[in-house]
């Protein structure tokens, strides 16, 4: 699988003559490139160029006398090999921005339904634009409605536009872009899975929590966020895991997929950890009927404390709670 969209930055000197040589006849000779003006003007004390291959592949390329960076989802020069990789953050924001502001040109074009969701595409641009997951990743957006049954596509873009563009995960972009997956090959249930984790950091966030993604613990795990109290109170480790709906498993009804879905998770990851994380259940994928059959159940997820719940795309949240659930969660969800 190959990784999110990164820089790679080089210290040696460029110039046109050697771009040529170097950069772009190797394209051309291997995949078919033009080289092209970029859509914007290039950074202040920059020259710019840009490389489109035959298979839609693309690539920019920005230096100066002193350094340069190459950014692409294509095959990478031999001339750029011994380079090392920067995600947006870690390079000049000056390139970054100009970088990008390319790339989301592109989006738009290349798909159009993601125009109107400035934030989200922004999000997951190291995604949408990686070298193997860019079809995969905007399929799962534009055909399944990011693992929302019942829902338009705007409408589960919408509710994911509204809460990225609170910031609250912006610290931890690649960290939880990269979930979504960079593989080629198109998986319905694990970018749902990754959505979850997407879902209850909008609940613990409107909850009044701060959240931090991929927390190490001392069995060499790690779990997907700690919620820090913003009045300094004590945090709270948090973990994730979401049964697929029961018409697409062995388990034969809404109350045996949660069963059995979070017995897999408590018999492993949370066993081994000891305790004291609080398990997450989501039922997003649920239908109505079938959530309503496990609200009229309420079952246990052998692990407590734990919290069962389903999302809809106006944002409304319901829930139930197994055992001591030490977080305030009022704020954000409606308790069955």
């Amino acid at each position: 699988m190959a990784s999110p969209l990164r820089f790679r930055r080089s210290t040696e000197r460029w110039d046109d003559d050697r771009i040529t040589t170097e950069l772009y006849s190797h394209l051309d000779s291997n995949l078919g490139a033009r080289s092209t003006t970029p859509h914007y003007v290039e950074p202040n004390g920059f020259e710019a160029r840009r490389f489109e291959m035959d298979n839609g592949d693309v690539a920019l390329f920005v230096w100066n006398d002193d350094l340069a960076y190459w950014l692409g989802n294509t095959e990478t020069p031999p001339a750029l090999w011994r380079t090392n990789k920067h995600t947006f953050d870690e390079v000049p924001y000056p390139i970054a921005r100009w970088s990008q502001r390319e790339l989301l040109a592109d989006l738009a074009v290349e798909s159009p339904w993601l125009a109107e969701y400035d934030y989200l595409s922004w999000f997951f641009l190291p995604v949408f634009f990686s070298k193997d997951g860019r079809e995969t990743s905007r399929a799962f957006f534009r055909k399944y409605a990011a693992g929302f049954p019942d829902a338009t596509r705007d409408e589960a873009l919408s509710f994911y536009e509204r809460f990225l563009s609170t910031g609250a995960l912006d610290d931890y972009r690649y960290t939880m872009a990269s979930k979504l997956g960079t593989s080629e090959y198109f998986d319905e249930n694990r970018m749902s899975s990754t959505m979850s984790e997407f879902t209850v950091a909008k609940v613990l966030t409107d909850a009044g929590y701060d959240v931090e993604p991929e927390i190490e613990v001392t069995t060499g795990h790690s779990l997907d966020f700690r919620a820090d109290p913003r009045d300094g109170d004590q945090s709270s480790l948090v973990e994730v895991t979401r049964p697929r709906p029961p018409t697409r498993r062995a388990a034969d009804t809404p109350v045996a997929a949660v069963r059995e879905t979070a017995e897999t998770k408590t018999n492993g990851q949370l066993s081994e950890h000891g305790g004291g994380a609080v398990l997450f259940v989501d039922c997003t994928g649920f239908r109505d009927d079938e959530w309503a059959a496990v609200v009229g159940e309420q079952p246990g997820v052998r692990h407590r404390p734990a919290v069962v719940f389903r999302a809809r795309p106006s944002g409304h949240i319901e829930a139930y709670e197994k055992g001591s659930v030490p977080l305030s969660l009022n704020r954000a969800l409606e308790w069955v």
